[in-house]
């Protein structure tokens, strides 16, 4: 009985690793990249947004501290009901007094779930990057331009600002 050998692949025919699956392959791992580098662009795009905002947070804190802007305490809402004392100073961007800025410049969003403990004690809010549209994305549609939000806290204050904020 004779021995048959492997058939010897031509050199047109059908190579390892070039299949329909090797193309659903590399389909895939181009998408994979192209989302990675649309995600990177949109952080960098949103990074950039923050950094701009807090430069403007900032000049106007300069302004306010120069024009002696009161600051008041201020004070995280509860969802339900309820407030909490916090160790901060500062504006509030809203007239909910839901956002705010402290005397640093920092950006803090004051509404959030309390507990018993926080409501009897006090809760320290963690800033957040400043937003140079506050409200967007919320369910109650008052969304409020940064610059305008500081306007109304300081009615020409980006006259007096030492640099222009363009």
């Amino acid at each position: 009985m004779p021995i048959s050998a492997a058939p010897v692949p031509s050199p047109s025919g059908p190579r390892e690793g070039s299949g329909p699956r090797a193309q659903d392959a590399d389909w895939a791992t181009q998408r994979r990249q192209a989302a990675a580098e649309r995600a990177r662009m949109l952080q960098a795009r949103a990074d950039a947004e923050h950094a701009r905002a807090a430069r403007i947070v900032s000049l106007f804190v300069q302004v306010a501290r120069a024009q002696d802007l009161a600051a008041q305490p201020l004070v995280v809402q509860g969802y339900g009901s309820g407030t909490a004392r916090t160790p901060l100073k500062g504006w509030y961007l809203r007239a909910d007094r839901t956002v705010a800025i402290d005397v640093d410049g920092r950006f803090y969003v004051l509404s959030k779930p309390l507990s018993l403990r926080e409501r009897l004690l006090g809760t320290v809010p963690v800033a957040e990057p400043v937003p140079m549209t506050i409200g967007e994305g919320g369910r109650d549609g008052d969304i409020v331009p940064l610059r305008f939000a500081l306007e109304r806290l300081l009615p020409g204050w980006e006259a007096l600002s030492p640099e222009p904020l363009a």
